[in-house]
């Protein structure tokens, strides 16, 4: 299954406006890859697969309620951040990667979207201001390094169904990264939610 439909295929509620966003996708990340190299040459061709649909694993372990607060860190071409923010037009997202030219191109997709709910900003993640309920994040740095940078940012005051925290994307061998974190890690397999083979061993590790 190709494209947006593939999107379709596992979230079927989707409103006319939402799938209208999805479908969107495409072009402008085509259109600014021949200019800017943001996704790789080879994953481009399967950017719903293992961009968008990947970025929304998250939403098979969480659904956001309105009002929370989500800080993507190291965002790259808007990923796991923008199709989240597609999904959950009532949360406010915060996109950050220390690349200028990244967050140009994030500015050019939230625009073409009309996502009003979406801050980019360029800068790093130790000089951000503000407290967020959840950070999520996708291949930027191995968990340890990554709560380190965020667990200042992350508000106490929980109120989804899941406690506040890191929602990272990981896959291969984890238990050394992991052994810091002990009884407050969960691990889900996105190959769980989805049947292509493409998320084998490709997980989802939420730290409280």
């Amino acid at each position: 299954m190709k494209g947006s439909a593939l999107i379709e295929k596992y979230f079927p509620e989707l409103t006319a406006i939402q799938r209208s966003q999805f479908s969107q996708l495409e072009n402008i990340y085509k259109d600014w890859n021949s200019k800017i190299n943001v996704i790789s040459r080879k994953d481009i061709d399967n950017l719903y697969e293992r961009h968008v649909l990947h970025s929304l694993g998250i939403a098979k372990i969480i659904q956001f309620k309105n009002g929370t607060k989500i800080l993507d860190v190291g965002t790259g071409g808007g990923f796991p951040g923008i199709p989240l923010a597609i999904l959950y037009p009532d949360c406010k997202f915060h996109l950050l990667d220390s690349i200028g030219k990244k967050i140009k191109v994030v500015n050019t997709v939230v625009e073409s979207l009309g996502l009003k709910n979406v801050l980019p900003e360029w800068g790093r993640v130790e000089n951000l201001k503000g407290e967020f309920d959840f950070v999520v994040s996708r291949a930027v740095a191995e968990l340890p390094v990554l709560y380190q940078w965020v667990k200042n940012k992350i508000s106490r005051n929980s109120f989804n169904d899941l406690p506040n925290g890191v929602l990272a994307f990981k896959g291969g061998e984890l238990s050394t990264e992991l052994k810091l974190f002990k009884n407050r890690v969960q691990i889900f397999n996105l190959e769980k939610f989805f049947k292509d083979e493409y998320f084998h061993e490709k997980r989802v590790v939420f730290v409280s």
